[in-house]
């Protein structure tokens, strides 16, 4: 991340669309994360998919009340990959073949998760997780990853439209943006490379990219016509899995913050919420987000530590890179009176235990709106008077 005493500089993150091979995978296996969760609120899944020319394979343990066959988890594939956008020579939501190796969990983990007696749930797994919040777009995001996310969300919808129907899933996008006394104030240059049907040219690509790319911008923020590079190599036809394999949980950067915090290391998709590689890093988000939005710290940072099988986290840092307005450990036993961060307390007070993550696996998990139906929940701002009312 870029240092603290740095006031100008340029700053860089990517994000990648929803048919990124990768994110194929995380979309995937997300899908198989909410069909457990639909059929029983508590189930376990720690699902990996892989995916090549003509060929995902699913793979992890499953806890379930009522376990899903392995033709219906061949079906749920297809569904996600159809949903994709996925029809093309060499993979194809109708002919990709799929292989499932799902397995029961094992008892060694699932005996230190579980609650039994006076012991509480413990841990998922062993970890550190980090969140972030800061005033630089209106979500509280970093605005490199924001709006690099934003650009491929924007064509992605259009795509779906039928509008622009000669771009294919696969796309990329990069911006970097200049900073003035810790500002953003511009793009110093923007990539993006997607898909297309043979037949365009670079130039096509590039006159049907930009205007996309303007209007995602703020006002005055587009970077000059030689630093823009769309399709850079000149050609994007293959792509997808045809082009590249993909495997779930390689795109954990994109998933967060763009690397303008630090990431704890653990994947998201495929897991359910008592894994606090998931469920603590939505936790530390929310909180996070909270403290700025209550104007206690123009960015602030949060990390938590777990222990596998312990419910208790092992610790909770907060740094607010010198912006606060209330010392950090005073924001620490704030946010310890307001919310419960033990796997249990984080599950319930988020209400975690839903089929909501199928939406998650693509173009972020942090900085979107708060859906009636719980997905998203982490971006509430619910906490922000509780907060006033401890901390004055």
């Amino acid at each position: 991340m870029a240092s603290t005493l740095l006031k100008d500089y340029i700053f860089t993150s990517e994000s990648v669309s929803e048919g990124h091979p990768d994110k194929v995978c995380d979309r995937i296996s997300d899908t198989i994360v909410d069909a457990y969760l639909s059929i029983d609120p508590f189930s376990r899944t720690a699902v990996e998919t892989v995916a090549t020319t003509d060929f995902v394979a699913i793979v992890g343990e499953t806890r379930c009340s009522n376990e899903i066959s392995h033709g219906d988890i061949q079906e749920l594939t297809r569904e996600a990959i159809r949903s994709i956008g996925y029809d093309q020579e060499g993979f194809s939501w109708k002919t990709v073949k799929i292989d499932c190796r799902l397995h029961a969990q094992s008892v060694d983990i699932a005996v230190g998760v579980d609650s039994d007696g006076a012991k509480d749930e413990g841990a998922g797994d062993q970890g550190i997780m980090f969140g972030y919040a800061c005033h630089e777009t209106p979500v509280f995001m970093p605005a490199p990853i924001f709006y690099a996310h934003n650009i491929l969300h924007v064509l992605a919808a259009d795509r779906h439209a039928g509008v622009l129907s000669m771009l294919e899933p696969d796309a990329k996008s990069q911006v970097t943006l200049e900073y003035r006394d810790g500002v953003p104030v511009g793009a110093k240059s923007i990539v993006v490379s997607t898909q297309h049907v043979e037949g365009l040219s670079q130039a096509d690509v590039r006159d049907i990219v930009r205007p996309y790319i303007e209007k995602t911008l703020p006002e005055g923020w587009m970077c000059a016509d030689d630093e823009l590079y769309v399709n850079p190599t000149g050609r994007f036809v293959i792509g997808g899995p045809v082009g590249d394999s993909g495997l779930t949980g390689r795109k954990i950067i994109v998933d967060t913050y763009g690397g303008a915090a630090p990431h704890g290391g653990g994947a998201f998709s495929g897991k359910d919420p008592s894994k606090v590689d998931r469920s603590a890093a939505y936790a530390a988000r929310y909180a996070a987000k909270n403290i700025v939005a209550a104007g206690y710290a123009d960015k602030c940072l949060i990390q938590l530590a777990y222990a596998i099988g312990i419910s208790k986290p092992l610790s909770v840092y907060i740094d607010t890179f010198g912006t606060g307005t209330v010392p950090e450990s005073e924001l620490v036993k704030a946010l310890q009176k307001v919310l419960d961060l033990s796997p249990r307390g984080i599950r319930t007070h988020l209400k975690l235990n839903r089929p909501i993550y199928a939406r998650t696996a693509a173009y972020g998990h942090f900085g979107r709106e708060p859906e009636e139906d719980g997905g998203f929940s982490w971006e509430k701002l619910d906490l922000v008077d509780e907060l006033r009312a401890i901390l004055g």
